[in-house]
């Protein structure tokens, strides 16, 4: 059975870029509401014990051949992997900008630490409605891709390391329709250290 994740700080440990009442609403309404909703679609499935959603969710066509039922639980799973990630990818204060095999990787990439700032903001403002803006390894590759809704990028086959929700519940309380104010001000709280481990490890559920 998936459970919700606990906060890894307090509800107000981002202040000022995202409020205690944001991260209340978002952790304890809409990511509940993605476990909730998940570990229902997965009764009497064989799959309800399972407690990794990325393992699900790259097990998604052997648990059912329904597609209705595949995308809601696509929907879900992806909502309860990406929060998981997501307030891992946080911490209060942040870490000001990438070390070691990771910063030579970015940019080795995107010719610097700037430009994959730029163009990862520009992915998370051009992503049209609800989604989320990526950093993924995609074959030992990076590269900044947007997904819609809650899609993982594990559905293409590759691996998120670095993940900020752009759906409106993310920020609008904090930035209201700002969605560019946000991406910008959302470098602050990046624990570049996780990122790191990720990168390393080429991917992680958490």
């Amino acid at each position: 059975m998936l459970e919700l994740m606990e906060l890894p700080y307090e509800y107000d440990a981002l202040e000022p870029v995202i409020s205690k009442e944001t991260m209340t609403f978002h952790h304890d309404k809409h990511h509940k509401a993605y476990v909730d909703t998940a570990n229902e679609l997965l009764e009497g499935t064989g799959y309800e014990e399972k407690k990794c959603p990325k393992c699900l969710l790259k097990a998604i066509d052997d648990i059912t051949d329904d597609a209705d039922k595949k995308q809601k639980l696509i929907n879900n799973l992806g909502g309860v992997l990406n929060h998981n990630l997501f307030w891992n990818t946080m911490k209060p204060g942040g870490s000001s900008e990438p070390v070691g095999e990771l910063k030579e990787a970015i940019d080795k990439k995107f010719g610097s630490f700037e430009e994959f700032k730029k163009e990862f903001e520009a992915a998370g403002k051009g992503q049209f409605g609800s989604g989320w803006a990526w950093l993924v390894l995609n074959d030992g590759e990076l590269e900044i891709i947007s997904t819609k809704n809650q899609d993982n990028p594990i559905l293409e086959g590759k691996q998120g390391i670095l993940g900020n929700d752009v759906w409106e519940h993310a920020y609008y309380l904090d930035y209201q329709n700002a969605r560019p104010k946000y991406l910008e001000e959302w470098w602050k709280v990046v624990n570049w250290d996780v990122i790191e481990e990720r990168y390393q490890k080429g991917g992680t559920c958490k």
